[in-house]
C-alpha cells in the first residue's frame, strides 16, 4: 500500500507491503540512491515480498517526499541525520520496532548514519554498492558542479548523462527500461530538494568507525564492474573493515538490484538468515 505521513515534520511518500505479509515476516526497509525514487525498487520488492515485509520511501528532497525545513541559518539541507530521522519516524508510523535496513549509494549512507544513530532500531545493515568515505575535495567541487546545473534547468539533461553509467556496460540494452523509467522519474524532483541532498552528501561524516566496529551485522554488496565503487575500493575495505561482511555480484556495475536480481535477492537472504 502506498500512502503519504508525516515524519521528522515533513510529508513522506511510502510503500508498505505489510497487508500482503504474516506478522511475522521481518520487515526490510530499502532506501534508494541519489536521483532514483522509490519506484527504482519496483521490481526488487516483487522479488522479496515471499520473504518479507518490505518499506520504501522517497527519501527527502527526492520524488514525492518533501525536504528538510530551513535551519536557523536560513539554508535548507538534506543531511543524512535528518533523512536517518525520517527513517525512524516511519519505522514509529508503520509500528516496526527493528528492521533490516538496505541502501543504495546515497540510501547507504543514511544506512550508515543510522548505524551510528538508532544501532537498537536495526536487526542489521546493508550497503548497497555504497561506502563510509566522506568526499574527496575533487568529489565536493563535482557537487557544486551539479548544484550550478541543476539550478540552471538542468536536472533531467544531469539525470540523463549520469544515470547509464551506473550499469555495467553488457547490461545497459537490458536494463535500457529501467533506465528511462529513472531518468523520466526525475520530473517529479524538487530541484531545490535536488540541491539541498547534493549538499547533505558533500557535507557528510567521515563513518569509517562504524565500518570498524558496526553495533549490528552489516553487509556491503558490490558489483565487480562498479564505476563507483570500483574492487581495488573493496579490496581495501576487507583488510580495514574485517568485521563487514562482503559479497561480491558478478556481471554488475553500482545496480546489482536491477542488473541481477535474483543474485542481490539471495545475498540478502542468505545475510539476514546467518543473522536473524
Amino acid at each position: 500500500m502506498e500512502f503519504f505521513t508525516i515524519a521528522a515534520s515533513i510529508s513522506v511518500h511510502v510503500w508498505d507491503t505489510k497487508d500482503e505479509k504474516s506478522p511475522e515476516a521481518p520487515c526490510l526497509v530499502l532506501l534508494h540512491g541519489y536521483l532514483e525514487t522509490m519506484y527504482v525498487f519496483n521490481e526488487f520488492v516483487e522479488a522479496l515480498k515471499p520473504r518479507y515485509r518490505v518499506i520504501v520511501i522517497d527519501l527527502p528532497g527526492h520524488g514525492l517526499t518533501d525536504s528538510a525545513p530551513v535551519d536557523a541559518e536560513g539554508n535548507r539541507v538534506n543531511t543524512m541525520d535528518f533523512a536517518t530521522r525520517v527513517v525512524a519516524g516511519v519505522l514509529d508510523k508503520c509500528g516496526v520496532r527493528k528492521a533490516y535496513l538496505a541502501g543504495h549509494s546515497m540510501g547507504g549512507y543514511v544506512t550508515l548514519q543510522a548505524l551510528r544513530t538508532m544501532p537498537e532500531r536495526l536487526e542489521g545493515a546493508i550497503l548497497l554498492h555504497s561506502h563510509p568515505l566522506p568526499d574527496a575535495p575533487e568529489k565536493a567541487q563535482d557537487r557544486e558542479r551539479e548544484k550550478a546545473l541543476i539550478a540552471a534547468g538542468k536536472l533531467q539533461a544531469l539525470a540523463a548523462a549520469s544515470i547509464p553509467k551506473m550499469y555495467d556496460e553488457d547490461n545497459l540494452r537490458a536494463c535500457d527500461e529501467k533506465i528511462r523509467e529513472t531518468i523520466e522519474l526525475c520530473e517529479t524532483h524538487d530541484p531545490e530538494g535536488i540541491i539541498s541532498c547534493i549538499e547533505g552528501m558533500r557535507t557528510r561524516p567521515d563513518q569509517q568507525e562504524i565500518m570498524l566496529h558496526p553495533p549490528v551485522p552489516l553487509l556491503l554488496v558490490h558489483g565487480d564492474h562498479d564505476n563507483f565503487l570500483p574492487l581495488e575500493t573493496v579490496a581495501k575495505f576487507k583488510t580495514e573493515f574485517p568485521a563487514v561482511q562482503y559479497q561480491l555480484i558478478p556481471d554488475t556495475g553500482h545496480n546489482s538490484f536491477i542488473e541481477r536480481p535474483d543474485a542481490a535477492v539471495a545475498a540478502i537472504e542468505a545475510f539476514t538468515t546467518k543473522n536473524c
